[in-house]
C-alpha cells in the first residue's frame, strides 16, 4: 500500500506552525491523561498499555499521545481501512469500534480501536482515535494473550470496523454482545468509555483550535507540519552512512521444545530515505506470536525515529521516508488465518534486530541488547464465583551504550510501559508479590554495563489459579556490542525454594496452580558495550559497593582485584588488576587467531 503525501502548496508562518504543533500535542497528550484517569483495569490505567493519537479528515496523524511507540505507526493502516470502508457513511457523532488484523488492520484481538470524527459547523474536519489493551477478550487463555492458539478463531472476539455509537444512539447490541464474551465485563466496558471519554477529550480541544482560527488556517497548518516532518526526517537521514546493513536476531521458540524462529533485517540507507527489508526471517508460525504487517511497520518507525537526534514532529510525515518490506505469509506479514495475541514479542525483536543493524552505521546511538520487552504474565482464576484476570507489561533493562551503562527497571523502548505497583496488585487480585528487585550480576559485562534483570515472585492466594506467561532470552540472551558480554538468561520458575520447575519462555499450555504455589520471573540482563577489561576501575569498585556485582564477578569479567584493608574498606589492588587485565586481553587475542 502506497503512503499517502501530504504535500501543501500553501505558505505559512513557521512560528505559528510550531504553535499549532504543539497544540497538537497537548491535545493527543489531554487525550492519553483522560484514558489513564477513567480507564478500569490494571493494563491500561496502571501499565499504561494504550495510545492516543488525532488525525486529518483524511486519516493520516498530525499528533500521538506520549504512551506506546509501538502502536503508534499504525493510525495511519487503521485509518486507512476504517475511511474506505465507510467513505461516505460517517455522521456527527458516531463512534467507531475494531480490533481485528485482517479485516480492520488492526493489531492483536485485545488492542481495540475506539475512533470518532471530530465535526465542526457541519464538516468532518479531523478524527480523535486511541488504541488500548484489553484485560480480557475471550478465547481460550483467559486475557487472550494465547500463545498456543493455531488460528486467530482461538484468539477471541473478533470485531470488524463498526458503529460503537451512531448518531450519539449506543449500539446496544456491539455492547452486549461484548460483555457476554469477555471473562471481565466490567472492566472491557469500562475501559470501552474511557476511550470514549478520551475521543470526546480530542474533539473538544481540537474544535478549540478551529474555533479560534478557523478550520482551512488549522488544516493548512496540519499539512505543513507534515511536510516539515517529511523535510527534516529526510535532512536527518541524509547525514547517515549510505549503504546495507544487516542484522539476524532469534525467539528462543515455542513450548517445552522450542525450535528456534529467525529475525532477519537488511537496513539500506540511500540519501535520504531507507528501507528496511525483513528478506529471511521465518515464515508464519501456528502460535499467537505472529505481528500484522501494520505492526511491523509501527515498530519500524519506533526504531527508526529513537536513533534520529531532530526534533521531529510525531506525525505521519515522518514515515514517508521510510519503506518497509516483508514477504506475505512471513512471521512478520503473516497471512489470515495465523494468530496474533501474543505478537508483543515479536514487535520487541524487530526493534532489536534493527538495532543491531543500525549499531554498524550509527554506533553512538544505539545501546547494546535489551531484555527484549516486556515479560507479560497472566494469572487468572475465581474468588468468591467471580472471575479475575490479573496481567502486566513487567518492563526492563536497557544494554549499556558507548557513554553509560545500560538503564535498569525502564520500559523497552517500544512500549512506553509501567509496572504495576505492588499495593496495586495486591489490593485487587489474590495475589501477593513477595519479592521484586534487580538481580546481582545479570547485566553483561563491557566498557559500560548492561543494565541488571529484574525479579517478580507471586505467590497465589486463591484456592486454584491459571498462569500464562509471554518471554524470552533464555537460549539467546541479550547480545552485547563491540566487545561487550551477554546479559544473563531469563527464567520462569514454579516454587523456587521448593520442588524447583523451570517453564518455557513462551507457554503454549496453561499452567495449573494451587493455593501457596510461587511464580518467579527473573528477567534477562542487558548486553555489555565496549571491552570489559577496559572500564574504568573506580565503575567496578562502585558496582561492588552498591552490590550490582560481587569481588568474584569483577575479577572475572572486569580483571579488577580488590583488597580490605583493617577496617574491611574495599578498594582496588592497581598492581594486580594491571597484571590481571593485561593477561586476559592477551587471551582474547590469541582466540581471535
Amino acid at each position: 500500500m502506497k503512503k499517502k503525501s501530504t504535500k501543501s502548496s500553501i505558505e505559512t508562518d513557521s512560528f505559528q506552525r510550531e504553535i499549532i504543533k504543539n497544540c497538537f500535542d497537548t491535545i493527543a497528550d489531554d487525550m492519553a491523561i483522560t484514558l489513564m484517569r477513567t480507564a478500569y483495569s490494571g493494563i491500561v490505567r496502571d501499565s499504561l498499555d494504550f495510545s492516543t493519537a488525532i488525525c486529518d479528515p483524511d486519516g493520516l496523524t498530525l499528533a500521538q499521545g506520549v504512551c506506546t511507540p509501538m502502536h503508534m505507526g499504525s493510525f495511519f493502516d487503521a485509518m486507512k481501512a476504517l475511511l474506505n470502508q465507510y467513505k461516505r457513511n460517517v455522521f456527527p457523532n458516531d463512534i467507531f469500534i475494531f480490533n481485528d488484523p485482517y479485516a480492520s488492520a488492526g493489531q492483536h484481538l485485545p488492542d481495540i480501536y475506539i475512533a470518532m470524527p471530530i465535526y465542526f459547523k457541519k464538516d468532518i474536519s479531523g478524527w480523535a482515535v486511541t488504541i488500548a489493551h484489553h484485560s480480557d477478550v475471550g478465547g481460550i487463555v483467559a486475557g487472550s494473550n494465547a500463545i498456543g492458539g493455531e488460528e486467530i478463531f482461538q484468539e477471541g472476539l473478533r470485531i470488524p470496523i463498526i458503529k460503537f455509537s451512531e448518531g450519539g444512539i449506543p449500539n446496544k447490541a456491539v455492547w452486549d454482545m461484548i460483555s457476554l464474551n469477555v471473562r471481565t465485563p466490567d472492566e472491557v466496558l469500562g475501559d470501552l468509555q474511557a476511550q470514549i471519554a478520551s475521543c470526546k477529550s480530542g474533539e473538544e480541544g481540537m474544535c478549540e483550535l478551529f474555533e479560534r482560527y478557523g478550520v482551512k488556517q488549522i488544516l493548512n497548518y496540519g499539512r505543513q507540519i507534515q511536510d516539515y516532518a517529511e523535510q527534516i526526517t529526510r535532512a536527518e537521514i541524509s547525514e547517515f552512512p549510505n549503504g546495507e546493513y544487516s542484522f539476524t536476531d532469534q525467539i528462543d521458540g515455542l513450548g517445552e521444545s522450542p525450535k528456534t524462529i529467525i529475525i532477519n533485517t537488511k537496513v539500506i540507507i540511500a540519501d535520504n530515505s531507507i528501507t528496511v527489508d525483513f528478506d529471511g526471517t521465518s515464515q508464519q508460525v501456528a502460535a499467537g506470536i505472529n505481528p500484522s504487517f501494520p505492526f511491523t511497520k509501527a515498530a519500524t518507525y519506533a526504531a527508526l525515529r529513537s536513533v534520529m537526534e531532530s526534533d521531529i514532529p510525531n506525525c505521519h510525515g515522518f514515515t514517508l521516508p521510510i519503506e518497509v518490506k516483508a514477504k506475505f505469509g512471513s512471521l512478520v506479514n503473516p497471512k489470515f488465518p495465523a494468530p496474533c495475541g501474543a505478537r508483543g514479542i515479536t514487535g520487541y525483536r524487530i526493534i532489536d534486530c534493527l538495532f543491531g543493524a543500525l549499531s554498524q552505521a550509527l554506533p553512538d546511538r544505539i545501546t547494546a541488547d535489551t531484555a527484549g520487552g516486556s515479560t507479560l504474565p497472566t494469572i487468572s482464576g475465581y474468588e468468591d464465583d467471580k472471575p479475575f484476570v490479573f496481567c502486566e507489561t513487567f518492563m526492563g533493562t536497557w544494554g549499556g551504550t558507548s557513554k553509560h551503562d545500560g538503564q535498569s527497571g525502564v520500559p523497552h523502548m517500544g512500549a512506553n510501559q509501567s509496572n504495576v505497583s505492588i499495593e496495586m496488585i495486591e489490593s485487587k487480585y489474590p495475589i501477593r508479590i513477595n519479592k521484586y528487585g534487580f538481580i546481582k550480576n545479570t547485566g553483561g559485562a563491557g566498557k559500560y554495563r548492561g543494565g541488571l534483570g529484574l525479579l517478580r515472585e507471586y505467590e497465589i492466594l486463591s484456592d486454584s489459579a491459571n498462569l500464562n506467561v509471554r518471554s524470552d532470552k533464555r537460549k539467546y540472551p541479550p547480545h552485547g556490542l563491540f566487545g561487550g558480554k551477554p546479559g544473563s538468561k531469563s527464567y520462569n520458575i514454579i516454587n523456587p525454594e521448593n520442588n524447583r520447575r523451570i517453564l518455557p519462555v513462551l507457554m503454549t499450555e496453561v499452567e495449573k496452580l494451587n493455593k501457596g504455589d510461587i511464580f518467579r520471573h527473573e528477567m534477562s540482563g542487558g548486553g555489555g558495550f565496549g571491552n570489559p577489561y577496559e572500564r574504568d576501575e573506580d565503575l567496578v569498585l562502585k558496582d561492588v559497593l552498591e552490590e550490582k556485582i560481587d569481588i568474584k564477578n569483577a575479577k572475572k569479567e572486569y580483571g579488577v582485584v580488590f583488597k580490605k584493608n583493617k577496617n574491611k574498606k574495599i578498594t582496588v589492588e592497581k598492581n594486580l588488576t594491571k597484571v590481571l587485565r593485561k593477561k586476559l586481553s592477551s587471551k582474547i587475542r590469541r582466540k581471535k587467531k
